[in-house]
């Protein structure tokens, strides 16, 4: 049987199943095309960037696995990039480092960046459809080596990354007017310190004040979303990490920015998926870094597993995805980068179609009290035939359904990426 014939049998078996249960196939597809998820570059270079000098690569991040292909300039990222969006159904976006500008072989320091070392991505972008969002890069620099950008006690390093920051604002508001789409730019640092510090407040109180001039410049919000990232601990900030999920937290709410939750930035045990909808009744706006820890934030290429379905599911139980900026976050060079992003993002949108597809009858049941019901209803969600929609979904948006993408990494891999030295 073709596969085509196949995968229309086995949808018109899934739509009766589902529309039994009060669930609208055709809905669910059109809900999901409508999210858009935000590839990050940095899994195509092992967060390397495009400085002429590059620095190592610090702020307690680590990459690990040395598989051939790594994308070295930029032409080769975007082509990595157009290898990979093409097996991924939907249109969907990009997020950028602030150290993967076109700089023309030429020492640009990282406060004198300017929207114009950004243009080959903007051109591209719009050529495809592709929306932008942005990061400063607050590590890999001589300024970040004690470890202390934003909050730093020296006036001088701190006063050089606000103007980091303030020009990246510059940067991803320029991208949101030329894409006519809202770049979501976001702040991490990796403040923080090794052992226990003998003064928390100051370099907190140093951070709010950094961060408030960072944030002086008002942008319209269609084309600029500004988001502050916090973290639990990192390498070499095990003891106290400044901009802590407290210190985020009241900031965002205090100030009105985005609040990003990373999947890897808290305890092994914590679930982001329980956090959302806290976050949402005080903020407008979320964004969310998906990626999967082992054991600690080891940012592995994301799995189709509970801890994925569960944040999917509570995207959806909102009732507002809107609401929510949805993007990955990891980075293996142990495997085919190109396939690590293919198969993070067609995970994500997996899950993404599971929340979509759950009966309604699991609410009802709760509403109902009868939490026997629920239980027992969730349970046999699990088989309902998700795969199915999944495979019409891809047939719909011409990509390969089921595995058959990996056919055309491993052909993008023989003839362009095996050639990389």
């Amino acid at each position: 049987m073709p596969a085509s014939v196949a995968t229309d049998a086995a949808y018109s078996l899934a739509c009766d199943r589902y529309a039994a249960l009060g669930v609208d196939t055709e809905q669910a597809q059109a809900a999901l095309a409508a999210i858009p998820i935000s590839l990050h570059c940095w899994q195509g270079d092992d967060v390397q960037g495009f400085e002429s000098a590059p620095d190592a690569l610090g702020g307690g991040l680590a990459v690990t696995g040395n598989y051939p292909g790594r994308a070295r300039t930029p032409d080769e990222l975007r082509s990595d990039l157009d290898q990979a969006l093409a097996l991924i159904p939907g249109r969907h976006r990009l997020n950028l480092h602030a150290f993967y500008g076109e700089f023309g072989g030429k020492r640009v320091d990282r406060d004198a960046i300017e929207p114009a070392h950004f243009a080959g991505w903007i051109g591209w972008a719009k050529e495809r459809g592709v929306g932008l969002d942005f990061n400063p890069t607050c590590f890999s620099h001589p300024k970040a080596a004690d470890g202390l950008t934003l909050s730093s006690p020296d006036d001088g390093i701190r006063s050089f990354w606000i103007e980091h920051c303030r020009r990246c604002r510059e940067i991803g508001a320029a991208m949101g007017a030329a894409l006519g789409s809202p770049c979501v730019t976001n702040v991490w640092i990796p403040d923080g310190f090794k052992d226990t510090p003998a003064d928390r407040m100051a370099p907190r109180q140093r951070l709010a004040a950094a961060l408030d001039r960072v944030f002086e410049k008002p942008f319209a919000k269609e084309q600029l979303l500004d988001a502050v990232e916090p973290k639990l601990f990192g390498i070499g900030a095990e003891s106290c990490t400044v901009g802590s999920h407290e210190f985020y937290l009241g900031y965002a709410i205090s100030r009105g920015t985005l609040l990003c939750l990373d999947a890897g930035h808290y305890h092994p045990t914590e679930s982001i998926a329980d956090k959302i909808s806290s976050v949402l009744l005080y903020l407008p706006e979320i964004l969310l870094h998906v990626s999967r820890g082992v054991r600690w934030d080891s940012d592995h290429v994301v799995t189709l597993g509970d801890d994925l379905l569960a944040i999917a599911r509570e995207i959806i139980a909102t009732g507002a995805p809107e609401r929510i900026h949805v993007g990955l976050d990891y980075f293996d060079a142990s495997i085919n980068r190109v396939a690590a992003w293919v198969i993070g993002v067609r995970n994500m949108q997996k899950a993404l179609l599971t929340g979509l597809l759950e009966p309604p009858a699991i609410r009802a049941a709760e509403a109902a009290g009868d939490l026997t019901a629920r239980l027992a209803l969730q349970e046999e969600a699990k088989l309902l035939p998700v795969g199915a929609v999944w495979g019409r979904f891809c047939e719909t948006h011409s990509v390969p359904v089921g595995h058959g993408w990996l056919d055309e990494v491993r052909a993008y891999e023989r003839n362009v990426t095996g050639k990389r030295t």
